[in-house]
């Protein structure tokens, strides 16, 4: 069984951001697992399981550019269907 149902990835365009300030930020803020941010002051990659990634992508379109968003039902792909 799945903690989260959600794998959300995207990839974030800015100026001064910072990996540790946005880890930290959805660390504290969201529920989830299998954070991943890297990157550097321009462009980071993000990667996180959740149940809300509507609230992720609103944090992260306020940090600068979001795009390459990729959301998919982990759910459903563990009982063989796509998506």
């Amino acid at each position: 069984m799945l903690t989260y149902k959600f794998d959300t990835q995207l990839l974030i365009e800015g100026k001064n951001l910072s990996e540790d300030e946005i880890d930290a930020y959805i660390t504290e803020n969201f529920e989830g697992d299998c954070l991943l941010v890297a990157g550097d002051e321009e462009v980071i990659k993000l990667h996180f399981h959740t149940d809300a990634p509507w609230k992720v992508l609103e944090y992260c379109s306020s940090l600068g550019e979001i795009h390459s968003v990729i959301i998919e039902n982990m759910e459903r792909q563990a009982n063989g269907l796509t998506g």
